[in-house]
């Protein structure tokens, strides 16, 4: 009997600290689910602040890489552009060098046909006899004659040249040769001067006086023509002025040449105007200055004539008007190529 009773005793106590345990096992489940539940807004509030800030940090480089991509893109369409219009130049530069070639081509066949004339000429030249010699000998020459127009009376040039880039890049091998021309009917001469349309001189060491005339400095000057590139406005008035303004005497015959394409000045009536008043009359009622003038017709040729500019019919109005009431010649040029 007391054993039955102690057993079931033993069952009930066991039961119950079962119970306990469970109990309380949930009760800390039950806890912690509480305490985690209440710092879970927090959490989630930072969280949200956090994405909050890094979605304007994203959005702002969004915008920094937008406005470099238009930068990138339109520096693209310029480069595509300047590449398309050197593409059309060596085009035109290659069409350029054809037809130089068959020019060269007509040229040395013409050159070949005529090397045997010119052999019969120096042969009929010899036969010249003494006498004949004599006679051609004693023709008198006027030092102040014309050639092509230019009365070469002067004693001093002055050269005024255009070097704006339509110059440079058209008819500079042109001009170079004038300008020997130019020299070669003046054999001697008591002094020269360069300088561009800007009145900016050719050599510093001789600004605002004569270059003394003699061979060697003869070709100093065309040799420094031909890669001489000096800032210009396209407008012959600033070298003028400078010319007549620096060396305008009474006691010296000088003639300027001015070279260029272009006039872009505002008032031809102007520059009229001034040169008149600079270039003051002698004894015997003429200019003591002599202003000639070559032209070259630069924005006539077929790859400028879209440009559709009147500069060149200005600056050819300007100079006869300049050249006629200056005691010089105008003279205006059919090519812009040797």
């Amino acid at each position: 009997m007391n054993t039955g009773r102690k057993a079931r005793r033993d069952v009930q106590i066991f039961s119950l600290s079962f119970l306990d345990a469970i109990c309380c096992g949930f009760g800390a489940i039950i806890i912690l689910f509480v305490l985690s539940k209440g710092g879970e807004p927090m959490l989630i509030e930072e969280i949200e602040q956090e994405m909050r800030g890094l979605l304007l940090r994203l959005e702002q480089q969004i915008h920094e890489v937008r406005g470099e991509t238009q930068i990138v893109n339109r520096e693209l369409d310029q480069a595509v552009q300047q590449l398309s219009e050197e593409e059309e130049r060596l085009a035109r530069l290659r069409g350029d060098l054809s037809r130089v070639e068959g020019e060269f081509a007509a040229t040395r066949s013409r050159a070949e046909e005529e090397t045997g004339e010119e052999a019969e000429l120096a042969k009929a030249l010899q036969t010249l006899t003494e006498e004949m010699r004599r006679l051609l000998a004693s023709i008198p020459t006027r030092p102040d004659s014309p050639i092509g127009g230019i009365p070469i009376d002067s004693e001093y040039v002055i050269f005024v040249i255009d070097t704006s880039g339509s110059m440079q890049n058209y008819t500079w091998g042109l001009l170079n040769q004038k300008v020997g021309e130019i020299l070669e009917i003046y054999p001697n001469l008591k002094g020269i001067q360069v300088m561009n349309d800007m009145g900016n001189y050719m050599f510093s060491q001789y600004q605002r006086r004569w270059i003394p005339d003699s061979p060697a400095r003869r070709q100093a000057i065309l040799r420094t023509l031909r890669g001489w590139r000096a800032f210009s406005n396209s407008s012959p008035v600033e070298g003028i002025e400078e010319a007549i303004r620096t060396f305008y005497s009474p006691d010296k015959k000088i003639s300027i040449f001015v070279m260029g394409d272009e006039f872009t000045g505002a008032s031809m009536q102007s520059v009229i105007t001034t040169i008149d008043r600079l270039n003051r009359t002698g004894p015997g009622g003429e200019r003591l200055v002599r202003i000639h003038c070559i032209g070259f017709p630069v924005l006539f040729i077929e790859e400028l004539r879209h440009l559709r500019l009147n500069t060149t019919d200005r600056f050819a109005t300007l100079m006869r008007i300049i050249c006629e009431r200056n005691g010089g010649a105008f003279i205006g040029l059919n090519e812009v190529r040797r």
